[in-house]
């Protein structure tokens, strides 16, 4: 697929590049993550945003393919220790709770449902997707309760539509507010779900299937 043809709307409603965006470090290699307890949302909350407030950003980005140190904080991703997950499928765009999230193409309403639980999606949206003779999906999680009762399954979305809000901590999966959004070729028959972070003996069958997200949100920094 040539991504470059797609014209999409700005998912944040507005380009994302160096004068509004800060690219953000959560990295195994970010030592300041050491000193956070990440357990505590408030103070994780207080880590992101206070590095946007110094840069004068409105948004913070990262994390596609990102080996990442914060997914201690929950049982969602505790498993076996070869197969912990903490790489990242998706990109997050981190910034304050409500910011409305826009639909970048055409699509229709494939599934949506409440990943409820620390650590997890909360609120969750996929849209599948056709161009070009091909069909994938985008998933925008962490999102408000509220827009819950806005969606229908099946329903076609409009390019540029306002499809759903960033949401606050708690409903959110207890996070610091930001939209995870992430591509997928197949959704391998899952439904309002989808893998958001794999281990590293699955980044090989995972990065296959879900193309980087900037293809799409167009961040250049």
């Amino acid at each position: 697929m040539n991504w470059n043809e797609l014209d999409c709307f700005p998912v944040m409603g507005e380009a994302l590049n160096s004068e509004n965006t800060l690219r953000l470090d959560f990295s195994a290699k970010n030592q300041a993550l050491e000193k956070v307890d990440l357990s505590n949302t408030e103070a994780f909350d207080q880590f992101v945003f206070s590095q946007l407030e110094r840069s004068g950003k409105r948004f913070g980005i990262g994390g596609y393919l990102e080996n990442r140190a914060i997914y201690r904080r929950s049982n969602v991703f505790a498993t076996d220790a070869e197969d912990f997950r903490n790489i990242h499928l998706g990109v997050d765009v981190w910034c304050e709770a409500g910011a409305p999230i826009f639909s970048p193409l055409e699509g229709r309403i494939h599934s949506f449902q409440d990943n409820a639980g620390f650590g997890d999606y909360g609120p969750t949206l996929i849209l599948e997707h056709s161009s070009q003779d091909k069909v994938f999906y985008s998933l925008y999680g962490h999102l408000t309760r509220t827009d819950l009762k806005s969606w229908e399954l099946g329903k076609i979305v409009k390019k540029g539509a306002i499809i759903a809000h960033v949401g606050p901590f708690p409903e959110n999966g207890d996070w610091p507010p930001h939209l995870h959004f992430q591509l997928m070729w197949d959704m391998e028959g899952k439904s309002g779900d989808y893998p958001g972070v794999c281990s590293q003996r699955e980044v090989a069958h995972y990065s296959a299937n879900c193309p980087d997200p900037n293809l799409i949100l167009g961040f250049q920094d």
